[in-house]
């Protein structure tokens, strides 16, 4: 099964994540499908860069993204919204 997760990069207490989809069974910080986009906690502006358009092919196919990714998606869409 695909999920769509974030995977913890950076160094230690600075955290950096980048959205990916990968198999459930590999680890966190593992092997991955393919990048969807970055976030960064640390950082107020433009801390989330998502291809809405990847992620949504993703989820079509049956990928489950986790509960904070989920989170940023909607947020994602809510700001392109405001933009548009």
């Amino acid at each position: 099964m695909v999920v769509i997760r974030l995977r913890r990069e950076g160094t230690k207490n600075r955290p950096f994540y980048r959205i990916v989809a990968a198999d459930q069974r590999f680890r966190r910080d593992g092997r991955f499908i393919e990048i969807l986009g970055t976030y960064d906690p640390l950082t107020e502006k433009d801390s989330l860069k998502i291809d809405l358009e990847k992620a949504d092919s993703w989820i079509q196919k049956g990928a489950q993204p986790t509960e904070t990714v989920g989170s940023l998606i909607k947020k994602a869409r809510k700001a392109a919204a405001a933009v548009a």
